[in-house]
């Protein structure tokens, strides 16, 4: 598959890097495509990932994942141009990620969040919340000797979210639907207690959620 991704820190440069070497074409789209950093990514995504400006990327591929800062997100879709018909994977986190940041929390909640938000932004793409309830470590490596970290997802086109499911599984996640893409409400505070257990609280990186469920679930719901 053929995937933008618009940002090349952390969370975009891992996802872009584990998919290039599942064998897919990523396009990272960046302000400088020459910038240390971003020759650095892909440096390390080998031969099947590029760099090109945001709307270059954007327009060449049938699903784009957003993985800026909030405060550069709706800049970003700005730049992206005409998303409309595409799947549009939401990774972001309506907060500043700074100490003053962290303390205030999140920036969005209960009426709407960022994805819904976004979605309002980029009319007519097909938004799936996804890849923002961990960290960029568990992105690289989300298992836990022979258990996987649970990656949430949410969005209100099926199949939409089953490709994005797919490509979390690819990289070792266990999917678990949450549904309609008002979801993201609940999936976005399930990302500051994340980060509060990792920074607030100095657990580091190194854990995961996971949902476990008992084998009669099923049949009670």
């Amino acid at each position: 598959m053929h995937i933008a991704i618009i940002g090349a820190g952390n969370v975009g440069g891992t996802l872009g890097t584990r998919w290039a070497q599942h064998g897919h074409q990523i396009t990272f789209g960046v302000r400088d495509p020459q910038d240390a950093h971003v020759q650095r990514v892909l440096t390390s995504a080998g031969a099947n990932a590029q760099a090109t400006q945001v709307r270059e990327a954007a327009s060449a591929a049938p699903l784009v994942v957003l993985a800026t800062p909030w405060g550069a997100a709706q800049e970003a879709l700005h730049a992206a141009g005409p998303l409309a018909g595409k799947i549009l994977v939401d990774a972001t986190n309506p907060l500043a990620m700074d100490p003053e940041g962290l303390k205030q929390g999140l920036l969005l909640g209960h009426l709407t969040s960022a994805a819904e938000q976004i979605a309002q932004w980029a009319v007519g793409t097909r938004v799936v919340k996804a890849f923002n309830t961990t960290g960029w470590p568990n992105m690289a490596n989300p298992t836990y000797g022979a258990q996987r970290a649970t990656m949430f997802i949410c969005g209100n086109e099926a199949e939409a979210k089953a490709t994005v499911a797919q490509l979390a599984e690819e990289l070792g996640f266990e999917v678990v639907d949450t549904g309609a893409l008002t979801t993201a409400r609940l999936l976005e505070p399930m990302a500051m207690l994340w980060i509060h257990l990792c920074v607030g609280l100095g657990w580091g990186p190194d854990f995961a959620f996971k949902v476990l469920k008992r084998a009669n679930a099923a049949s009670r719901s």
